[in-house]
């Protein structure tokens, strides 16, 4: 690659020779203007409007056109005495977060490569520096004969410096966002987060320019003198009213161009069904609200297939969880129930064992009194003996 710069990176007290060079390069198919008529080339020259007369390059120079329309020259020498100390130097003046950057600033890139052997080494140490602090660097430089401000940032083994505009030439978005009455329904973003879902991922290598390959065609047709291929026309697309309409056929549409990926078919409600009862309410799973019956049809393919997977993945696990808690009740209650059945059992001994003693000291003691009857009744019946005994003697 041809390097359009030559100068240094300043990184502190450090200074790394570098050269600059164009990062990217257009393959657009260009056009020059002809004479239709006799296919003549139209070129533009540049005319002095006091001499009415073509002047070269060399007798062309600057000026700036005050708001009377008068012009002030500016020569080389009066740029040459500008205090720009960044003529030809990139002088880095802040470390900051990839995330500060606003996209809408960034425009040209340019590869920077180290300019001889002495180079080498910062320039690999202000590499591995920028790798490992996952930060980019805002730099200043001089470029075309105006100030330029740049960022630095690492891809690959390589320094690339991305040139930025400056924070007051963005323009701030007022009146670009529509009103803030639109809403939009859940239904709709439902569909809107299928149809991303369907579309996926792509590998960027993988896309290219088709009109200028037809484009390339055409002209190598016209080149052999022959008829330029046809092209088919494009397919005007019909009138769609209903927003939801649309979603369900762009996911549709984006399932069949992925080769028909899927089981499900898109219903496609129009404004005459407007009547009819509304599709159920979207159920909350995980914090997510799940689609409708329609969408859910809808958002079949991978994305279904993703969902299917990750909700049986946790039913499954709410399943297991369910079991294993049964589980341990019905085992708990097995037990409280074998120690309750032990306790009544052991309660029941116990009462037997009570009731036993106690009838034994009421037969003992029936019987001791018993004997004691007996003993009584025998020694009455012997002294009343003794007593008749005694009044026949008497006699």
């Amino acid at each position: 690659m041809r390097s359009i710069w030559n100068g240094a990176i300043s990184f502190g007290l450090v200074s790394i020779p570098v050269k600059l060079m164009n990062a990217t390069e257009s393959h657009a198919v260009s056009f020059r203007q002809i004479h239709t008529e006799d296919g003549g080339r139209i070129r533009y020259r540049k005319v002095c409007e006091l001499e009415d007369r073509e002047v070269s390059q060399a007798e062309i120079g600057k000026a700036y056109e005050d708001a009377d329309g008068s012009m002030i020259p500016i020569t080389d020498e009066d740029l040459s005495h500008l205090p720009i100390p960044t003529a030809r130097t990139i002088e880095i003046v802040a470390f900051v977060p990839r995330e500060r950057i606003d996209p809408l600033q960034m425009g040209t890139a340019y590869y920077l490569a180290a300019s001889g052997a002495p180079a080498a080494k910062p320039y690999t140490l202000l590499r591995e520096a920028l790798g490992r602090s996952d930060r980019v660097a805002i730099a200043k430089f001089a470029l075309r004969g105006r100030e330029r401000l740049g960022m630095l940032r690492v891809s690959g083994d390589a320094i690339v410096m991305h040139g930025l505009l400056w924070p007051d030439e963005v323009r701030t978005p007022e009146g670009v966002a529509p009103d803030a009455g639109v809403t939009v329904r859940e239904q709709e973003l439902d569909l809107a987060d299928a149809l991303m879902d369907t579309l996926g991922e792509i590998d960027l290598d993988d896309l290219h320019d088709e009109y200028r390959e037809a484009l390339e065609e055409v002209i190598a047709a016209k080149a052999a003198g022959e008829a330029p291929p046809e092209a088919p026309g494009p397919v005007e697309p019909g009138k769609v009213l209903d927003l939801m309409a649309a979603l369900e056929s762009s996911v549709r549409a984006a399932r069949e161009s992925r080769g028909g990926e899927g089981t499900g078919t898109a219903e496609v409600r129009t404004l005459e069904r407007r009547e009819r009862p509304a599709r159920r309410t979207p159920k909350e799973t995980g914090g997510k609200k799940s689609t409708s019956t329609a969408a859910g049809k809808t958002a079949a393919g991978k994305t279904q297939a993703r969902k299917s997977t990750s909700a049986a993945r946790k039913s499954t696990a709410e399943t297991d969880e369910k079991t294993a808690k049964s589980a341990k009740t019905a085992h708990a209650a097995h037990t409280a129930k074998t120690a309750k059945s032990a306790k009544t059992t052991k309660t029941a001994q116990t009462a037997k064992t009570a009731k036993t003693a106690q009838k034994t000291p009421d037969r003992s003691t029936a019987r001791t009194t018993a004997a004691k009857a007996t003993a009584g009744s025998t020694a009455g019946k012997g002294a009343a003996k003794k007593t008749a005994s005694s009044r026949r003697r008497g006699a």
